[in-house]
């Protein structure tokens, strides 16, 4: 066999396949047999022109605006052989092509190969074209110069091979418009009417844009002074549809950058201007693009959302076909019942949140307990040096157990607590932010703080009292002879309901300042230091470093308040002094200790607030997103590759034989779109496709 020869097969046998069977996976082998048949002669299975559609197109898929009976026009490709049918074998060979990186031109390749012989003869391709092109569709003039460059003039017709062929289909779209937009100019002035515009665009691009596009071509106009579309904007146009994935990159990386998720035209022709080697996008096709992405909210502030209708051709309008005053009650009656009952719903991961911060940080809460507790400005009337001593005697002294004294009513206690302060500081935010801009005045981050720690102290005081006794009777029983250990339900019965609100004041003082420092500290360090915006989601160690680093000053500066609460909680021993009051606690400790006095435990409570709230934020995040309310919307979720958010490109699809065969599609259709349609009999009906590709011969 000579070189030539050698080459010429090895071409064939790339683009034709081999006769031997390709690897299948078990999804593909399970497309095969679920939709073919069995030869009641042979007994071998194999699959027809409809058969063949059922795999290759699922009858519960999004076809967007490409009709399924169309992909039957990859039949012809699948019947390597020409039998009219597609055997296992086949079906591989298919799914093969289907899986190369130039898939989509190959397989329009091998549509007009009709010889099979690796090149495309201009005879086949013209007739396979007038035979396949809708009825009605504007004329292309296949003897223009463009079209001469190509394929030679008539006296010097030359075949295609598949690599110029392609690069004849990569072209082939803007020309058609070209042509179109001549056919349409009457006078030649350079401008055509809006719905010549319309129908250019639905005759040569239809199958890659979105409803939103369609319903509103004839509105490009509106971007110039005049009422026609010059021949700029429509080349404008076309070059942002031929572009979309790369503009969707753009836009998605410059929305990251932004505080709100949300872009002007100048931030995108920055970020375009970044990524690309020159400016690629001219200003008039970011007008375009903006004029189309801001129909519903010409704000000239967009976020992925508004795009998502240009970029997404899958986009469909989500607007309701019914009467206005029914559709408005249902809905406010709707939303009156889910805000309750997902405010219930936060309520419970509040209240799981909560126990878990709480638990976390329990021993180092009991010994800032008993740090605050101890009274006497000489050193030797301490039980404990520091905090680290406290923890190390409390170990020596009562166990590893001693360090959760008291745990189980605080667990119960600190599950509503928190949960009614994690709700009620997100019910005021959101009655305050407002709902376009997502912004919210630092006024009234504080004010939502200051009402949740509020709120929190029906449930903190009577908490508090029980754990604090609870805390210090182990050292109580080390000091006093005889002294016995009481449970929780007896303190709670010998307090009294008027004896649990014992240094309610107290708790409020600490509670209110804490909350309003704590609430908008931690917001604002997750947006302004961390990054986090609606296309950037923070992971856990960020939330808790943010809820940590927030705990520090609300902790520290609201000690004072905590240590006065402290002392008017615990039950006072024989021979300390008794407080009457918030007034009689602060003067009395200022002059029997001093002012230092004021900050006991306060390392101890910020090692304590700090993480808990770490945790418990973190929690509550975390389990809002694992577990969001059911029925509600998940929210937008932030993904750092192209195409998953406005999606025009889906990864975890682009394997199976429907995205590529859908893919293959788009370019097919560039030639004409109504390529594979169904004909009226009025218009020498053929089902589908010609008899010559899988249809019925009889038609």
């Amino acid at each position: 066999m000579s070189k030539s020869t050698t080459v010429k097969e090895a071409v064939k046998e790339t683009l034709l396949g081999i006769d031997e069977p390709v690897e299948l996976t078990a999804k593909n082998k399970a497309f095969f047999y679920g939709s073919a048949v069995k030869d009641p002669k042979t007994g071998e299975l194999y699959m027809g022109p409809n058969e063949f559609m059922d795999a290759v197109a699922p009858p519960d898929e999004d076809y967007g605006n490409i009709t399924r009976e169309q992909y039957r026009l990859l039949f012809n490709v699948a019947d390597r052989r020409g039998t009219g049918r597609v055997t296992l074998a086949d079906w591989a060979a298919f799914n093969n092509i289907l899986m190369k990186s130039d898939a989509e031109y190959e397989v329009a390749f091998r549509i007009f190969d009709s010889g099979r012989t690796g090149s495309v003869k201009y005879d086949d391709f013209r007739s396979r074209y007038e035979e396949l092109k809708g009825p009605k569709s504007i004329p292309f003039d296949w003897e223009s110069e463009w079209a001469k460059l190509y394929i030679g003039t008539k006296s010097k017709r030359h075949n295609l091979t598949y690599q110029e062929f392609s690069q004849m289909l990569r072209g082939l779209q803007g020309e058609r418009i070209r042509q179109a937009f001549l056919q349409f100019d009457k006078d030649g002035d350079g401008y055509i009417e809006p719905e010549d515009f319309e129908r250019i665009i639905r005759e040569t691009a239809k199958h890659k844009l979105s409803d939103h596009l369609l319903e509103n071509l004839s509105t490009l106009c509106n971007i110039s002074l005049g009422s026609k579309i010059s021949y700029a904007n429509v080349r404008a146009f076309q070059n942002m549809i031929k572009e979309m994935d790369l503009v969707e990159l753009i836009i998605r990386k410059a929305c990251q950058k932004s505080s709100d998720g949300k872009i002007t035209r100048a931030e995108f022709l920055n970020e375009a201007a970044k990524i690309t080697r020159f400016s690629f996008f001219t200003p008039m096709e970011a007008d375009i693009l903006f004029h189309f992405a801001s129909l519903d909210d010409p704000s000239g502030r967009l976020s992925l959302n508004d795009f998502a209708k240009v970029l997404d051709p899958s986009w469909r309008n989500r607007g309701t076909r019914e009467g206005p005053a029914i559709s408005q009650t249902k809905t406010k009656t709707q939303n009156v019942v889910s805000q309750i009952l997902e405010s219930a719903y936060n309520f419970l991961l509040g209240s799981g949140a909560g126990a878990f911060g709480a638990f976390m940080v329990y021993p180092i809460d009991l010994v800032k307990t008993r740090m605050q507790n101890q009274r006497g400005a000489d050193p030797g009337q301490r039980l404990y040096k520091n905090s680290v001593d406290c923890f190390r005697k409390v170990i020596a002294n009562e166990g590893f157990k001693g360090l959760y004294s008291g745990v189980l009513p605080q667990l119960i206690g600190v599950a509503p607590e928190k949960a009614i302060k994690l709700t009620v500081n997100d019910l005021v935010r959101n009655a305050f932010t407002d709902k376009k801009s997502s912004q919210i005045w630092v006024g009234h981050e504080i004010l939502a703080g200051g009402s949740a720690g509020a709120c929190q102290v029906v449930f903190t005081n009577p908490l508090e009292i029980v754990k604090i006794r609870l805390q210090v009777q182990g050292e109580v029983a080390k000091t006093t002879a005889g002294a016995k250990k009481r449970s929780a339900m007896w303190i709670v019965k010998n307090l009294g309901l008027a004896g649990l609100y014992k240094g309610a004041s107290a708790c409020l003082l600490r509670d209110v300042p804490f909350s309003a420092i704590y609430f908008p500290t931690y917001s604002h360090l997750k947006k302004d230091v961390f990054g986090e915006s609606p296309t950037k989601k923070l992971g856990i160690l960020q939330l808790l470093s943010a809820g940590a680093i927030a705990g520090m000053p609300a902790a520290y500066l609201t000690t004072p308040c905590d240590v006065i609460k402290t002392r008017l909680q615990v039950e006072a021993r024989k021979g300390d002094t008794s407080y009457t009051g918030l007034r009689h606690a602060a003067q009395t400790i200022w002059k029997e200790e001093g002012f230092r006095a004021f900050f006991k435990g306060g390392p101890a409570r910020i090692l304590r607030s700090s993480p808990q709230f770490g945790f418990t934020l973190a929690a509550y995040e975390v389990l809002q997103s694992v577990l969001p309310f059911p029925g509600k919307s998940k929210p937008q979720q932030v993904h750092t590759g192209v195409a998953e958010v406005v999606s025009t490109i889906k990864e975890k699809d682009v394997a199976s034989p429907h995205t590529r065969s859908r893919n293959a599609l788009k370019i097919i259709l560039d030639l004409d779109e109504d390529f594979g349609r169904f004909r009226l009999p009025d218009q020498k009906v053929w089902s589908s496709v010609p008899a010559s590709m899988g249809g019925n011969p009889e038609a």
